[in-house]
């Protein structure tokens, strides 16, 4: 290698340096964009499965609630025929 080709790369080692350093910097933003989706959309599925756990507590009361109503209506039903059956 001669004094002539080591001025030559030196400008071009330069010139390589930058290109990658923009490249650099430009994969840096679409990291950080990909990253901002990434928590939005995070955001979303958080709030989203509070509101369906809200529904769920909503639905457990009311099948808890009908519960206990159907099981005495139940009782009262099974009470009924033996009341008939003394009255008889």
């Amino acid at each position: 290698m001669g004094a002539s080709t080591i001025w030559v790369l030196i400008p071009l080692a330069a010139i390589f340096t930058g290109v990658i350093k923009r490249w650099l910097d430009l994969k840096e933003k679409e990291m950080q964009s990909v990253t901002r989706e990434a928590v939005d959309r995070a955001e979303r599925y958080a709030a989203q499965t509070e509101r369906l756990e809200d529904r769920v507590r909503v639905l457990e009361r009311i099948v808890t609630a009908r519960g206990t109503e159907v099981a005495e209506q139940i009782e009262q039903l099974r009470d009924r025929p033996r009341i008939e059956e003394e009255r008889a």
